[in-house]
């Protein structure tokens, strides 16, 4: 199956979950059919194992290494634009230190419950943004990509869905803190579905999704887009709409039954941590896998898992290699095949991927 056939297999899997979530509601499933044959790929920030993430090295590493997506976290602007970020605070993945110009920008400011000092994307223009460089945000760890620092500029939405149309791959953007840029004034939803829009991302069948660990701008998007979108599910914790409104309800309610019914209603899948489908222990190790995967398929949602990293550190006990003693053992590469394999051979429909080249290794060897 080639990639564009995978990207438009999983845009119409999508929308055929979506299409029948009001039956598998009253118990039916999708059929086998309306999936993708393979999980898709999605390059996790580009070829962030590779390249300092979210720049456009890191989204053409991912392409090349075979990607089915490139996912790109959105932020906003002071001027309302989007780039792409992790988060909206700039220290660890910019140069913005060295801006003696900014030195007054820096401010402690309370994002999501956490309070941080820092400099913010929101109180930058694109234009001033765009002076900075972008470098590793976790040096310690991948050493390799620090040669890369200082190169790039941070990327707008805009390159990012060229690169894509370009390269004739999916997007997969997530929106970060949607609730704090809403009470900033700085709503991302309507910029983000009119910027899909006019580079043809519009709905189903058109190589995108929407993500977000929050779920009310994923509901109001139901209202405002016919493109998939993917309710992610932390390990822990509660989506922050929850905490700030007082909803009790935490991720771990999300995928009980009558959790994975309500996604349904407004999502085409869910986005859970791979714990969720395979706890570890406190020593690191796997345990049994849970009924999540077919939960959800039940339920009519898609299932993309994250993350898959190639470092020990990363890497469940069961897969990491080497001596534990040697110095660089957290940052060495594990036996990442076996790990991905592991979760395909559950149903998985997608994975996210540092390293695309390793999960679409992983595939070809699984489904040929």
């Amino acid at each position: 199956m080639s990639r564009m056939t995978r990207v438009l297999a999983g845009g119409l899997a999508a929308a055929a979950v979506a299409g029948v979530c009001t039956a598998v509601a009253g118990g039916g499933s999708p059929a086998a059919a309306d999936r993708a044959s393979e999980p898709v790929v999605i390059g996790h920030r580009g070829a962030s194992g590779l390249r300092p993430e979210h720049t456009l090295a890191a989204y053409r590493m991912a392409i090349s290494q075979g990607a089915d997506y490139i996912e790109p976290d959105i932020v906003a602007t002071k001027d309302r634009r989007l780039v792409a970020r992790h988060d909206n605070w700039l220290a660890d993945s910019t140069d913005v230190e060295q801006h003696p110009e900014f030195a007054d920008r820096r401010k402690t400011k309370t994002v999501d419950g956490v309070t941080r000092t820092d400099w913010f994307t929101e109180d930058f223009t694109l234009a001033e943004l765009r002076t900075l460089r972008t470098e590793e945000r976790i040096p310690a760890t991948r050493p390799d990509n620090v040669v890369f620092n200082g190169l790039e500029p941070i990327p707008t939405l805009e390159e990012v869905l060229e690169l894509a149309r370009q390269h004739g791959v999916g997007v997969y953007p997530e929106t970060k803190h949607p609730t704090y840029f809403d009470e900033l004034g700085l709503s991302m939803e309507e910029p983000l579905v009119a910027t899909l829009r006019r580079y043809g991302f519009d709905g189903p069948g058109d190589g995108v999704y929407i993500q977000s660990f929050e779920t009310a701008n994923l509901r109001d998007l139901a209202r405002m887009t016919k493109v998939p979108l993917v309710q992610l599910i932390n390990g822990s914790g509660a989506p922050y709409d929850f905490v700030e409104s007082g909803d009790e309800r935490t991720y771990a309610d999300l995928v009980k039954p009558e959790g994975l019914k309500w996604i349904a209603s407004y999502a085409a899948g869910i986005g859970p941590a791979t714990n969720l489908l395979i706890p570890v222990d406190s020593t690191g190790r796997l345990g049994r896998p849970t009924t999540l995967v077919r939960d959800a398929h039940r339920r009519g949602l898609t299932v993309h898992t994250w993350t898959i990293r190639n470092e020990n550190e990363f890497l469940p006990a069961d897969h990491r290699q080497g001596n534990a003693t040697a110095p660089g053992y957290r940052s060495a590469t594990g036996d990442v095949g076996g790990w991905v394999t592991r979760l395909y051979r559950l149903g998985v429909d997608g994975v996210f991927c540092d390293d695309p080249s390793a999960c679409v290794g992983a595939r070809t060897a699984a489904y040929g």
